[in-house]
This record gives C-alpha cells, sequence and structure tokens, in this order.
C-alpha cells in the first residue's frame, strides 16, 4: 500500500535537487577537500543509514569540534533528526528540533559568508539547510513556503553545477530533477500550477543521470539508489529494478527499516508472496525485540502481508493471528474517522478468514466493523457481499 506521505516527500524533493551527502566539490578551499574529512563524513553517512545514531552523531560532533568554520558537522547532524522523522513520518515530535538545527546551519553558514563571500562550504550547506528545511514543510502540507525553499535551494544546485559540471555528487540533484520535474505535474495535476515557476525536466535523462550518480558518486550513490528505488517502483512500474535496487540497499543498510519495507513490497508487487512472507516476518520480529526504527508503522505492514501469505497457503489459523495484530497495531495508530487502508484491508481479510473457519459469528462483527470505518478501495462493498454471502461460498 502506497503512503501519501511518499507523494510529498517526492514532490519537495523535486523542488530542491539537494541531497544529505553532496559535500564535497574539487575545490581548494573547501576544507572538505581534506581526505580525512571526507573518510570520516563518509562513515557518519553510512551510520545514518544504517540508523544507528548515537554513532553518527559521535562523528559529526567530533567533527564540528575540529573543523570548527565548516558547517558539515552541524548539517548532518540535523539530518540524523531527519531520518527520525522518515522512520516515523506521522511523528511531528522531532520537527521543531529539526526546524532549529537547520536555522543554526543557515545562520552559521551566513556568519561564515560574511567573512568570505565565495566560501563554498557555507555556499551549499546553507542551500542544503534550506532545501531541508522544504521537504519537511511540505511532508507538513505547507506548500507555499516549501516551494519558496525550493527556489531558493535550487539556485544553489545551479551554482554548484557551474563550478563542476563532471562532478557526479552534483548530477544526483540534476537527475532527480529533471526526473520528477517532468513525472510530479502528470501524475498530480493539482500540483501542477506550482511547476510554472520551474525549469521543466526530462525524466529519461533524469533517470540516466541517477543512474550515474549511483554508480560513480562519491557521496550521492546510496541516495541515487534510494530514488531510483522509490522511481521504479511507485511511478516506473518496473519492479526489476526496484528489487535490485532495493536488494543492493537492504544488503548494504541491514538495520534500516526503509529499504528493509521496500525490499519486501517488492516481492509483494511480483506476486512472491512467499519470499515476501519471510521478508516481513523478520521486519515483524524486529518490531517485537525493539530494534531501532522497526516501529508499530513496520510491523503493521510486515503483518498484513504475513496473514495474506498464510491465507493464501491456507494456513487460517495463522492468518487469523496477524491479520488480527494488523487491526489492533491500526487502531493505536490511526485517527478516529480516518482509518488506514492497512485497518479497513486487515479487517476484511480476518472476517474472510473466519468465514473460511466456519466461524460466521465473528465474520459478521469484522464485516461490519469494515463498514464502520474508513472506505478503501472496495473494502466497503466486499464486506457488504459478504454480509450476504459468507466468503469461500
Amino acid at each position: 500500500m502506497r503512503t501519501f506521505y511518499l507523494t510529498k516527500l517526492f514532490f519537495i524533493t523535486l523542488l530542491i535537487a539537494l541531497n544529505t551527502e553532496l559535500i564535497a566539490y574539487n575545490n581548494q578551499e573547501s576544507i572538505t577537500s581534506s581526505e580525512n574529512l571526507k573518510t570520516k563524513i563518509r562513515k557518519g553517512i553510512d551510520y545514518i543509514y544504517n540508523i544507528q545514531f548515537d554513532s553518527a552523531e559521535v562523528i559529526f560532533k567530533e567533527i564540528t569540534l575540529n573543523y570548527p568554520d565548516n558547517p558539515a558537522g552541524k548539517f548532518f547532524i540535523a539530518m540524523i533528526d531527519w531520518w527520525k522523522i522518515i522512520l516515523d513520518p506521522d511523528n511531528e515530535s522531532y520537527d521543531e528540533l529539526f526546524f532549529e538545527k537547520l536555522e543554526d546551519v543557515i545562520y552559521f553558514c551566513d556568519q561564515l559568508l560574511e567573512r568570505n563571500d565565495k566560501n563554498f562550504d557555507a555556499i551549499f550547506f546553507k542551500g542544503g539547510a534550506i532545501g531541508f528545511r522544504g521537504r519537511l514543510r511540505a511532508l507538513r502540507d505547507s506548500w507555499l513556503k516549501a516551494a519558496d525553499d525550493g527556489r531558493e535551494a535550487l539556485s544553489i544546485l545551479n551554482l554548484a553545477w557551474s563550478i563542476d559540471s563532471t562532478n557526479y555528487d552534483i548530477l544526483f540533484g540534476m537527475g532527480i530533477y529533471n526526473y520528477f520535474a517532468e513525472v510530479i505535474p502528470e501524475e498530480f495535476p493539482l500540483i501542477k500550477p506550482l511547476m510554472i515557476f520551474f525549469p521543466k525536466g526530462n525524466k529519461q535523462k533524469g533517470l540516466e543521470q541517477l543512474k550515474l550518480a549511483a554508480d560513480y558518486a562519491q557521496y550521492a550513490s546510496t541516495e541515487a539508489m534510494y530514488f531510483l528505488l522509490m522511481a521504479y517502483y511507485n511511478y516506473e512500474d518496473d519492479i526489476y529494478e526496484a528489487k535490485n535496487y532495493a536488494r543492493i540497499l537492504n544488503s548494504k543498510y541491514p538495520n534500516n527499516p526503509v529499504f528493509h519495507r521496500y525490499l519486501g513490497r517488492t516481492f509483494i508487487r511480483s506476486g512472491d508472496y512467499t519470499t515476501a512472507a519471510k521478508v516481513f516476518q523478520v521486519i515483524y520480529d524486529s518490531g517485537l525485540e525493539g530494534k531501532a526504527g522497526y516501529n508499530k508503522n513496520a510491523m503493521r505492514e510486515a503483518s498484513y502481508y504475513i496473514g495474506l501469505n498464510y491465507r493464501f497457503m491456507g494456513l487460517y489459523d495463522s492468518s487469523a493471528y496477524y491479520f488480527n495484530q494488523c487491526v489492533e497495531l491500526s487502531k493505536k495508530l490511526d485517527k478516529k474517522g480516518n482509518e488506514s487502508g492497512f485497518q479497513a484491508s486487515a479487517a476484511l481479510n480476518l472476517g474472510m478468514v473466519y468465514d473460511l473457519m466456519g466461524n460466521r459469528k465473528e465474520a459478521i462483527k469484522l464485516y461490519n466493523y469494515v463498514l464502520s470505518i474508513k472506505n478503501w478501495s472496495d473494502t466497503h462493498q466486499a464486506a457488504k457481499r459478504y454480509l450476504n454471502i459468507p466468503y469461500g461460498n
């Protein structure tokens, strides 16, 4: 099931066309040209992607201490909070702190630019901070402010491109823009009026640029693969390519539940429910163990697909257990009157399983419950049908 927050994320990403890893350019005045610092930054970035936030924070605080005139440490400490938001986008408790850290980066960069208006690191990280401010604003439906941030951040990308048009890390940003600037207006007409303020995109060129960045970029390789995964999964309908990138990312960052869940989804999309259930069982068990990032949202999705596979296998007791877990987790996560597709579909499937088990009384309860919550796809229609005729008859 596609979550709406990803749509928002795609939109503002095309406006920003910047990412957490675009940091080092062949600029002799840039402190980030230091091989020692670049190595430390890459290590810290890997910690962030692998959801090892404490280890990442240690590295970036050390960078802040040892390189007091470089904004890299401050910027990436903020990126730790960004990934906390990505892991649980409905939780707004990190928003204020994230905004504060970004404003600190912007202020710090402005101070550096007052001393030297050609300080490349200050220019770049100021643009990055503005860009991520826009990403969160879009995630929270503050579209006009997000678009303003996007325009300002895009000018930074163009400046970087004018400095070095052969840099594969910069090419990542160009690829994002070219791809989504064409795709988003086609997919979401309501957003199209905002795009008159931005240059036209080129979807095919964007994919080619993202692939080059994935293969050759020093810092943006992982992020490029992540965006290729989302593009192929959500828009290109190329599950083979999506699965390829999901496997690579999950293998490199086995503790990242976002990449882990996408891997499971690619098996669902390709009809391999048995393999998908194995992937989601690990996700579900990781949630039970309290593993970082494997929250109730991850467990809810996992329990749904595990239950679905058991239903297809005819193991109805196990199927009922996991569908019930999905419903109960959804009740904790969803707002009254705005129940998720997971809750509606899990409750419907649970009723179907009860019918298959011969427990008509419980099945009827579930079908009536489905009718009492928000309709998703044809859940209401199906519930009405199975109230009249038991599922499986």
